[in-house]
């Protein structure tokens, strides 16, 4: 097999950039959590980023494509930030809290427990970490509950004189006669410190710039991509990006067992190893980045201009339409396949292995069922063209959705997961990409594959976590997979339709060359008839 050394540095760049976000990105949520970001603030975080995906690909898309001289040096110090603003999330102080395995405990007594001083009781509205709560206990032969002050400083609570102490002196009415009760204590969530907080406005400050960079980093790789295969390598594109997954699903496991290792089994993670491997990867992607040869690109006379003429035309606007479905799709599967796989957890009594289960899909996703895709996305977009290969994806994404939510148990979502992410995610990934480049005009191609991404996983996230949400609460994890399987069965056969009808003489053929003229140099190749 002959090597392309032209293609190498793009493969070294997918592969080193995936595997600088690898060991940070699938571990924000819990990273977060351990600084006191609650659930909610991280859901309202994640709600709002795919509208600013939205105008900051496209955006950033017109920058590179109006400097395009300029490209390589804005790409790189994209790159620069996008992980600089990851790896400062390491000097965030984390909120001095009590910390809790679990909000349960059992066999304990208050009798024991001193009273508060009464300088303390104030402490908490002092944003001190000291924190106060409502316990509720469960003994033999009467229920009751009693406000709790605790006052272990990032130490795992014990209900221990040091640390714990009651706030109601009125409490030895209900402690004094009662020994080894069950206890359940409140969420301890305060809001007011952790809001003016430097941690709390730091996190999300540097989450967002560094997911916003990585949007547009991944969006400007594509585009890059596909400068340097040229007008007819669309269909190669799929062996560059395979790269990409395999340097995620490397460094997020690496991240993963480093982080559990320095840790030693503590509640409270150490992520030192996982922010190293985001700072070696990202030296290393930087260093390959400058080593890219970019091609001598013809620039647009007026981006602007040749946009709206594209956005114009009907198919593009299908086509447009039906991405943003698949990134509604897409969404409901990465905000909520592992939620609804903690709710099936609780059911089936799976709670002990679910993290585990959790780890094996990220790596049966990645390493198994994207690698193979991207592989052959090429192949089978050949074979097949766009309009039957986009059609595949969205019967895919029906029989994904559907089979989910038969699962006995999580470890059926396991298989389910390795064989088909790849025809969902990975080719239609692919397909929405090649397409984009095959119909961008010249000088062009950064701004419609930042529109397109944006319709996709901006407009399309957006919505699919809204809905999602929204669906999940009212009917239920097992009713919205089926709502959603629906959804995109539907969306297979009306596409179908549209293109069998519409669509297969209009759209670009990935067997033949599409190749964009102006009008004097269409003139000079075609026969003209005389007026």
């Amino acid at each position: 097999m002959k090597l392309n050394y032209r293609q190498l540095p793009i493969k070294a760049h997918y592969f080193f950039f995936m595997a600088a976000m690898g060991p940070i990105l699938p571990f924000l949520p819990v990273y977060g959590k351990q600084l006191g970001i609650s659930a909610l603030i991280m859901g309202s975080i994640t709600a709002i980023l795919p509208i600013l995906f939205l105008i900051a690909k496209p955006t950033f898309g017109f920058l590179v494509d109006y400097f395009y001289t300029w490209r390589k040096t804005i790409f790189i110090a994209l790159l620069a930030v996008t992980s600089g603003c990851f790896i400062c999330m390491y000097f965030l102080p984390v909120l001095p809290d009590p910390v809790f395995s679990d909000y349960s405990f059992s066999n304990v007594s208050c009798d024991l427990l001193p009273y508060c001083k009464l300088e303390d009781i104030s402490k908490p509205y002092l944003c001190t970490g000291v924190k106060n709560a409502i316990c509720h206990w469960t003994c033999i032969d009467k229920n009751f509950s009693v406000s709790i002050q605790f006052q272990a400083l990032n130490e795992e609570i014990s209900f221990s004189s040091n640390s714990t102490c009651l706030i109601d002196k009125n409490s030895t009415l209900y402690c004094s006669k009662h020994s080894n009760c069950n206890v359940i204590c409140d969420n301890l969530y305060d809001s007011y410190c952790l809001y003016t907080s430097v941690t709390f406005w730091g996190f999300v400050l540097l989450m967002s710039l560094g997911n916003i960079g990585f949007n547009v980093c991944n969006c400007m790789s594509d585009a890059i991509c596909f400068d340097i295969l040229g007008e007819d390598g669309q269909m190669g594109y799929g062996r560059q990006r395979v790269w990409g997954t395999i340097g995620f699903g490397i460094s997020a496991f690496l991240a993963g067992y480093t982080v559990d290792y320095w840790s030693k089994g503590e509640i409270i993670k150490i992520y030192t190893p996982a922010f190293l491997l985001v700072f070696i990867f990202t030296l290393i992607d930087l260093f390959c980045c400058k080593k890219l040869d970019l091609p001598v690109m013809t620039g647009s006379a007026d981006i602007l201009k040749d946009i709206m003429k594209l956005l114009r035309l009907k198919p593009i606007i299908i086509f447009l339409c039906f991405a943003t479905i698949a990134g509604i799709l897409d969404s409901f599967m990465i905000y909520f396949l592992f939620w609804y796989l903690e709710d099936l957890a609780m059911a089936t009594n799976c709670v002990r292995e679910i993290k585990l289960i959790e780890g094996l899909i990220v790596a049966a996703e990645t390493l198994g069922g994207e690698v193979i895709f991207f592989l052959l996305s090429g192949k089978i977009l050949k074979k097949l063209g766009f309009g039957y290969s986009f059609t595949l994806c969205f019967v895919c994404y029906a029989l994904r959705l559907g089979l989910i939510s038969l699962a006995l148990n999580p470890w059926w979502v396991i298989p389910i997961e390795l064989f088909m992410q790849g025809p969902t995610y990975a080719l239609c990934y692919a397909t929405i990409v090649a397409y984009a480049s095959k119909v961008a005009p010249p000088g062009t191609s950064a701004t419609v594959q930042g529109i397109v991404a944006g319709m996709d996983d901006g407009c399309g996230f957006a919505i699919g976590s809204l809905i999602g949400g929204i669906l999940y609460k009212l009917f239920g994890g097992v009713t919205t997979l089926r709502i959603f399987s629906s959804i995109a069965a539907i969306t297979a056969f009306i596409y179908l339709i549209l293109y069998v009808l519409y669509l297969k003489d209009i759209i670009p053929d990935t067997k033949n060359n599409v190749e964009w003229k102006t009008p004097e140099e269409a003139q000079k190749k075609c026969t003209v008839a005389e007026s």
